[in-house]
């Protein structure tokens, strides 16, 4: 169900994220859990420009079903990926600043939205690229269960 006054509802209950960062410039019609989801990322950013990788993959499924496809492949398991993120990012500045673009935001059912967007990471040797994401609803919880990054 869209409603714009739930979403600013929802918006108004998180702490430092704002509406405009969540519906974007044009106030569009999104359903609450698509606005979840957004306001799930801009979390994620914020704890990748902390040098927090454990809060950044908080949002991630946390079974050894978590499927994230980058340029080596697919990796299985959360813990997987994290030692991987951890491995490629060992500290802040090798983390760089992280913005995500979302290009489309689409609820696919009561239980799966799909995310397109791009991504950025300012740093020394700046570096970017596109991301598809599968976010399921688990345990009244929206995570995301398939990352697909280049």
């Amino acid at each position: 169900m869209k409603k714009t006054f739930l979403t600013s509802v929802f918006c108004f209950l998180l702490h430092n994220i704002s509406c405009s960062q969540i519906l974007g410039q044009t106030n569009e019609d999104i359903t609450v859990e698509e606005a979840t989801v957004k306001a799930k990322m801009i979390i994620q950013e914020i704890f990748w420009n902390e040098g927090n990788i454990d809060g950044f993959m908080g949002e991630y499924w946390q079974s050894d079903s978590l499927k994230f496809i980058g340029s080596k492949g697919i990796t299985y398991g959360w813990q997987k990926t994290l030692d991987n993120y951890k491995k490629s990012y060992p500290n802040k500045k090798a983390m760089g600043e992280l913005k995500f673009t979302i290009i489309e935001n689409k609820q696919l059912s009561d239980n799966y939205i799909l995310v397109i967007g791009k991504w950025e990471l300012k740093k020394d040797k700046p570096s970017g690229g596109h991301f598809t994401l599968i976010w399921k609803k688990i345990n009244n919880q929206w995570v995301i269960v398939a990352d697909h990054t280049s």
